[in-house]
């Protein structure tokens, strides 16, 4: 998916919104462990409660990876199912060097047909360019995170700016708006504007919101663009909203309260533009 079909979907749908498919099998309603694939039963029901309310699924190959081959499995039925026209995303937080990086690209580009994967600066450049050969796909690259360890490096003096200041600026002269997003945290309420004065074209995935206390409202007012330039991801908040036979259904509720929300700052841009 390029961009422009990306803004395009935006506006269709009026939503920017991302559900994150990170399914732990602990977690779902346990009358779906008589089925032979569990977890995908449970992701194909969240995927017909909300595909007309988003813009967007996240898979965090995490809880599947840790199931094994039929993790993986679960995996490919998920993506296979999501409807086509649906931006999807691994969340695999990749990165090594160059040679490596080309083999992880193709694993979800080419094998698993994702739209884009998420991944880890760290190795530097060469870690991060080869997933950026890849005609009308993504790499959404770390950037600024909730978590609270990312005060250990992310936040650190590097000379007289932070060191996600120095990992946004390179990013950008590594890829363009058109092939690469960054990942900032819903939590770093408090440096929202600056980011997107920083990096005012990309589209940042936002990560945060819901069960980890970021707020809709300040991501949207601070960190939109002319284009929304934003998928703001909710995960557990979506799909565990209910954990009874109509889990879909509540589903479906909490996602419906996030796109209406959406819904009016989109309108606020569009009358302002």
């Amino acid at each position: 998916m390029n961009r422009q079909e990306l803004v395009n979907l935006i506006k269709e749908k009026q939503s920017y919104l991302c559900v994150g498919l990170d399914t732990d099998i602990q977690k779902i309603p346990k009358h779906l462990l008589s089925h032979a694939d569990p977890v995908f039963a449970f992701n194909k029901a969240i995927i017909d409660a909300t595909k007309d309310l988003c813009v967007a699924y996240k898979i965090n190959t995490a809880f599947y990876e840790s199931m094994g081959i039929r993790g993986w499995e679960s995996l490919q039925r998920t993506i296979e199912y999501i409807p086509s026209g649906i931006f999807t995303i691994a969340d695999a937080k990749r990165g090594d060097i160059g040679n490596t990086s080309t083999q992880y690209a193709k694993t979800f580009f080419d094998t698993y047909k994702f739209d884009s994967v998420t991944v880890a600066p760290y190795m530097g450049k060469d870690s991060v360019l080869p997933f950026l050969q890849f005609p009308e796909k993504w790499a959404i690259m770390l950037g600024l995170t909730s978590n609270e360890g990312s005060q250990d490096f992310q936040m650190q003096q590097v000379g007289d700016e932070f060191l996600f200041e120095k990992v946004l600026k390179a990013g950008m002269e590594w890829g363009t708006p058109d092939n690469l997003m960054f990942v900032i945290g819903a939590t770093q309420s408090t440096q929202l504007g600056y980011i997107r004065k920083l990096v005012p074209d990309h589209f940042f995935l936002v990560p945060g919101v819901g069960a980890q206390g970021g707020s809709l409202e300040e991501i949207s007012t601070q960190a939109m663009n002319k284009d929304c330039g934003l998928l703001v991801n909710a995960s557990r908040a979506i799909i565990y909203a209910g954990n009874g036979e109509d889990f879909a259904t509540d589903a479906r509720n909490e996602a419906l309260k996030y796109q209406q929300e959406m819904a009016g700052y989109l309108n606020k841009i569009a009358a302002a533009v």
